[in-house]
C-alpha cells in the first residue's frame, strides 16, 4: 500500500475540512410599513439546492454549497426575502462510483443544521417569526435532480 493510499484511510471516507457561509442576504422591500400592517403570519416559499465542484481538478477535495431562498408573503405583498449559501470543503475518500451521493446527500447532511440556525436567527432578527426548516430528505432531493425534478422544500 502506498503511503498516499495509507494517509487517506487513515483520514476515513469524508472530512468536513472549513464549513463558512458563502452569501447571505436578507431584505424587507415593505419596510417600515409592513411592520405596522402585517396583520397575519406570512407564508414563506422555500426552494433549495445543493452544488458540489471539485477544488482542483483530479484532486480529492470538494466545496459543497447548500443554496436556500425564503420568500414570505402576507396579503400578496412581499414581507422578506432571505438568501443563504451555506458551504462545506470536504476531502473525500470513496469509489467514484459513490461520489455523487456522498457530495450531494451525506455533505449536506452536515451542513444543514448549521444552514438552518442561520435562516431562522436572520429572519427573527429581521423582525419576523424564525423560518424554521423542517429535516430535509437529501436522498430524496438527490433522486429529484437525478430525475430531472424542481427541488422544492416545506417549512415547520
Amino acid at each position: 500500500m502506498s503511503d498516499v493510499n495509507a494517509a487517506q484511510q487513515a483520514q476515513g471516507p469524508l472530512l468536513l475540512n472549513i464549513q463558512y457561509t458563502k452569501d447571505l442576504s436578507f431584505e424587507v422591500p415593505g419596510a417600515p410599513e409592513i411592520f405596522t400592517t402585517l396583520r397575519e403570519q406570512p407564508r414563506v416559499d422555500l426552494q433549495l439546492d445543493v452544488q458540489a465542484r471539485p477544488i482542483q481538478e483530479g484532486g480529492n477535495v470538494y466545496e459543497v454549497a447548500l443554496q436556500i431562498r425564503a420568500e414570505a408573503k402576507a396579503d400578496d405583498r412581499a414581507c422578506f426575502i432571505a438568501e443563504l449559501v451555506y458551504c462545506g470543503i470536504f476531502t473525500v475518500n470513496v469509489d467514484p462510483q459513490v461520489l455523487e451521493p456522498v457530495l450531494l446527500v451525506e455533505c449536506p447532511r452536515l451542513l444543514f443544521p448549521f444552514a438552518r440556525n442561520i435562516l431562522a436567527d436572520v429572519t427573527r432578527d429581521g423582525g419576523f417569526p424564525p423560518v424554521m426548516l423542517t429535516p430535509i430528505d437529501f436522498v430524496a432531493l438527490w433522486q429529484q435532480r437525478r430525475g430531472g425534478q424542481a427541488d422544492t422544500v416545506g417549512t415547520a
